[in-house]
C-alpha cells in the first residue's frame, strides 16, 4: 500500500495555470528536506541509517556509526550531513544528489511495535525496498515536475529532464527492435540529452547520434519511405549546422527551442520507423 497521497490541482493552479505551480530553488530545498523529516520519523531510513532507543541507544543501519563520513564517501561533497541542518545551504546540483541518494537507501517498514519505555516510541523492521522506492518516488515527482522547466526522478533512481507533454509514453517505452546498434544508441542520446547539467554541445551532440542511428537505420528507410521523405530526414539535421559543418549551414536560430524540437522529433520518427518494419515482418523491427 502506497501512504502518499498526490494533492489535486487547487482552483488558483487551476485559473492561472501550471506557470504559476513553478517552484523555486528554496522552494525544491525545503520540500526535500520535508520528504526527509517524514520519511525519518516514520521509519524509512532505519535500515540504512540506524534509530536511537531510548533504552538502549544509538543502533547503526548498514551506513554505520558514522553516517557522515558514510555520506561524505557516498556523495563526495562535503557539508551535506546532517540534511536538516544544511539543506537552507544546497545548490541546485545539491539537492538533486540528495534526492537520488534518498532513493538508493529508503525501505517502507513493514513492522512497527510501539516501545514504552521512557515513550521510547515506535521500532521499525521488516523493510520493503522497492516499495519505499515506489513511495518516494511518487511524491518527489509531484515536486520535481513543477521545480523549473520540469524534472522528474526514474525509476532507476535518476534525476532526468522531463520529457515535453504526450511524449513520456515515447521516451520510456522499449524500441520495437532487438537490433542492439538502435537500442544502445539511442538510450545513450536519451540520457546525452536529459540529464541534469547538460551543456548545450552534450544536447547537440544527442541530436547528432539520433540522426547517425537513422543512418544506421538508412537502407531499410529506402525500403519503406519515399526518396523525397527519406532524404527531409537527413536534411534536417544537415541544414542547422548539427552534423557535417560548412558554410551554408543555417546557424542563426534559437537552438535551445530547436534542439529540443529536433531531439524528440528524431525519436518520434525512429519509434515509428520500427513500428512500420515490425508490422512489414521486418526482423529489424521486431522485440522478439
Amino acid at each position: 500500500m502506497n501512504d502518499f497521497i498526490r494533492p489535486r490541482t487547487y482552483y488558483a493552479a487551476r485559473k492561472k495555470g501550471s506557470s504559476s505551480a513553478i517552484l523555486r530553488l528554496e522552494d525544491l530545498r525545503e520540500l526535500v528536506n520535508s520528504a526527509w523529516d517524514y520519511y525519518v520519523h516514520t521509519g524509512y531510513f532505519v535500515e540504512a541509517f540506524g534509530f536511537t532507543c531510548e533504552d538502549s541507544g544509538f543502533d547503526p543501519g548498514y551506513a554505520g556509526t558514522n553516517v557522515k563520513a558514510y555520506v561524505l564517501l557516498s556523495l563526495q561533497r562535503a557539508n551535506i550531513w546532517p540534511f536538516d541542518e544544511s539543506y537552507a545551504t544546497w545548490d541546485e546540483d545539491d539537492v538533486f544528489t540528495v534526492i537520488e541518494f534518498l532513493y538508493d537507501h529508503i525501505g517502507k517498514p513493514r513492522n512497527k511495535s510501539y516501545h514504552s519505555w521512557n515513550e521510547c516510541g515506535y521500532h521499525y523492521s521488516n523493510f520493503d525496498k522497492a516499495g519505499g522506492q515506489s513511495e518516494y518516488r511518487e511524491r518527489m515527482n509531484v515536486i520535481l515536475n513543477r521545480y523549473g522547466d520540469g524534472w522528474e526522478l526514474t525509476d532507476e533512481g535518476e534525476v532526468l529532464s522531463s520529457p515535453p507533454q504526450g511524449m513520456q509514453t515515447l521516451i520510456i517505452a522499449p524500441l520495437p527492435t532487438k537490433d542492439r546498434t538502435t537500442i544502445e544508441r539511442v538510450a545513450d542520446a536519451t540520457m546525452k540529452f536529459r540529464r541534469h547539467g547538460s551543456a548545450k554541445s552534450d544536447r547537440r551532440d544527442a541530436v547528432r547520434d539520433l540522426a547517425d542511428v537513422l543512418e544506421w537505420l538508412r537502407p531499410q528507410i529506402k525500403s519503406t519511405l519515399l526518396r523525397e521523405d527519406e532524404q527531409d530526414l537527413f536534411n534536417i539535421a544537415n541544414n542547422f549546422g548539427i552534423r557535417h559543418m560548412n558554410q551554408k549551414q543555417k546557424l542563426n536560430y534559437d537552438e535551445n527551442v530547436w534542439l529540443s524540437w529536433i531531439f524528440y522529433h528524431y525519436i518520434n520518427t525512429i519509434n515509428a520507423f520500427l513500428h512500420i518494419l515490425k508490422k512489414q515482418g521486418n526482423p529489424l523491427g521486431s522485440r522478439d
